[in-house]
């Protein structure tokens, strides 16, 4: 478990440890041979940081690298990849339970957390983003005991974001996903749910449920920020119901494109907890990655669990 020190800013403390743990997706969507990797290290040495880079090769490595290199004498834990890499650096930092601040240099085919947030897409601009920022803390979400940042989902869409090839999202990007995602659109597949959060529950079938902290989710939903704030304690949860006919699918779509969720197929929650139950096991995507679910699962906040730098 996550627990750190809610608020909306704190100033960094630069007057301790002076090392930088960076943790590379060498795989992510924009990173290639003329990636800036050294003006990324000189720009963090102008401001009297050491930096220990190590480079992920599989899934699960960035937590992984996390737990074996970071300690006391780490000030701070940079990743550079996508959301999925955002991802397994925080879990790692949740679970060697030090309160160390993240970084964040959004290099992958998709960037929406770092769209939220303002970030640069510039790699050395990040990295000044970083050094000259200070930490937000920011709530995490928890779907069945794992920590993700912005999103969990199922149904369509969902199984498009680890399903389709890299090489296709790097080329492609959001694209990718919403061509990818028409095939499901077709036979919608929708999953019978019972969802329990607060004092309502709501029985229907769903051919998309996320629970997210974010203004974009993967040019599915755009929220207006005035609507959503990433420190309140609360994820936004969005519920689509399986439409009958063109029609439906139609009001679907113009409500998705307006922002207009209080249609009788669309609609979005406020939540601090939920529970999530149906018959048939339904992979789900946590920040863009594979994320195994039961018949019964928990999602919950962590409120102030993210302390990111910018």
């Amino acid at each position: 478990m996550c627990m750190m020190k809610e608020g909306i800013a704190l100033s960094v403390d630069r007057t301790k440890q002076k090392r930088i743990l960076l943790i590379i997706n060498p795989n992510a969507g924009v990173i290639k041979k003329d990636f800036p990797f050294k003006e990324l290290i000189i720009t963090f040495a102008e401001y009297g940081y050491e930096t220990i880079p190590c480079f992920t090769r599989a899934a699960g490595d960035g937590t992984v690298l996390v737990q074996e290199h970071a300690g006391e004498d780490i000030a701070m834990v940079v990743a550079v990849g996508g959301d999925g890499t955002l991802n397994e650096v925080v879990a790692g930092v949740c679970s060697i339970g030090l309160s160390i601040p993240v970084g964040y240099i959004p290099a992958g085919s998709t960037n929406d957390f770092a769209a939220s947030l303002g970030l640069s897409f510039d790699p050395v601009e990040a990295a000044e983003q970083i050094m000259t920022g200070e930490i937000h803390s920011l709530d995490l979400g928890e779907f069945n005991g794992r920590t993700f940042i912005y999103t969990a989902c199922c149904g369509i869409f969902s199984r498009v974001s680890y399903e389709t090839p890299q090489r296709f999202k790097n080329r492609l990007g959001h694209f990718a996903y919403l061509l990818e995602g028409i095939k499901d659109i077709r036979d919608f597949n929708p999953i019978p749910m019972k969802i329990k959060a607060g004092d309502n529950e709501y029985r229907d079938n769903f051919i998309f449920v996320a629970v997210c902290n974010t203004f974009s989710l993967g040019g599915i939903m755009s929220l207006e920020d005035t609507n959503v704030d990433l420190s309140d304690g609360q994820f936004e949860m969005l519920l689509i119901s399986r439409p009958n006919d063109l029609a439906e699918l139609r009001q679907i779509v113009r409500a998705l494109y307006e922002q207009t969720y209080d249609s009788p197929y669309v609609k979005i929650l406020k939540v601090t907890d939920a529970e999530i139950c149906y018959k048939a096991k339904d992979d789900w995507s946590l920040d863009g990655e594979r994320g195994k679910a039961e018949t019964k699962n928990s999602f919950r906040v962590i409120p102030g669990g993210l302390r990111l730098v910018y």
